[in-house]
């Protein structure tokens, strides 16, 4: 079974562990195993296929890929979050985006035109599930990424965003939705005590990541069914009202994880 960021809203996109950690890897912070290990997380398996100069059946493990990057002359690494009608953080050409899309996720280096996109796989039997990831790399064009903003900007939305979700989400009833909704935004608390980026981020980095996620738990609450709406029709005005809210909180993941290779240190 394949799966994408969309299927657990919780969780840290695979893309964006590895932005994260190999930013920190390519400035010095972190050993190469240090990086791997934590890009693995609970994974069983990540490799990295595609590389410039590889045949096309070769396959490597995360420390010696990152590395292989960092001798192609790789300087960075940013995150992109793709959805339909929004390619945020993509630079093309048309098929690299198409491939991200379909992962609603990837991961773009600087200094080289070349994009990786992960291919998740989750196996076994219910309640015994393991997961490994074949990064695929392919030709991306050399250009800023879409729709990304600044960390400051991205800050200012955020600080927006969280009032009107405030409002929002207070008339959608979603705190009142009953049992459901409760242990959703438990399940989000207690998810949401984690160490976020990586060493080398600032504390804003941090900070606006914690407000994105935030923002996200709430509207995956809210747009999972809850709250005092119900019907078809409610359901989907609810998507439409909180669609802004949504992109938003995506603009800011992608600028907090990308900062460490956009923006100085300092």
């Amino acid at each position: 079974m394949l799966v994408t960021p969309a299927d657990n809203p919780y969780e840290e996109p695979r893309s964006g562990r590895l932005t994260a950690w190999g930013n920190a890897l390519l400035a010095g912070l972190v050993p190469p195993d240090d990086a791997a290990t934590a890009v693995l997380g609970a994974d069983e398996t990540h490799r990295v296929t595609g590389l410039p100069g590889d045949a096309a059946e070769d396959e490597h493990g995360l420390t010696w890929a990152l590395g292989r990057l960092r001798v192609l002359g790789v300087t960075g690494l940013r995150l992109a979050l793709p959805d339909a009608g929004h390619p945020l953080g993509l630079t093309g050409p048309p098929a690299f985006n198409a491939e991200a899309l379909a992962a609603g996720e990837a991961v773009l280096a600087a200094g080289v035109p070349i994009g990786l996109v992960p291919e998740v796989e989750v196996y076994g039997p219910a309640g015994d599930q393991a997961v490994r990831v074949l990064w695929r790399c392919g030709a991306v064009n050399d250009g800023p990424p879409a729709g990304v903003p600044s960390l400051h900007e991205a800050e200012r939305e955020l600080a927006e965003g969280l009032r009107e979700a405030t409002v929002l989400l207070a008339g959608l009833d979603v705190a009142g939705a009953g049992p459901e909704a409760l242990r959703a935004l438990e399940e989000y608390r207690r998810r949401g005590h984690v160490e976020l980026l990586a060493p080398g981020y600032s504390p804003r980095a941090v900070r606006v990541l914690e407000s994105a996620r935030q923002i996200s738990a709430l509207l995956a609450i809210a747009l999972g069914g809850h709250g005092a709406a119900v019907s078809a029709s409610e359901m989907a005005a609810r998507r439409e009202v909180l669609a802004p809210l949504t992109r938003t909180a995506r603009r800011a993941q992608v600028a907090a994880y990308n900062s460490l290779a956009d923006e100085p240190r300092g």
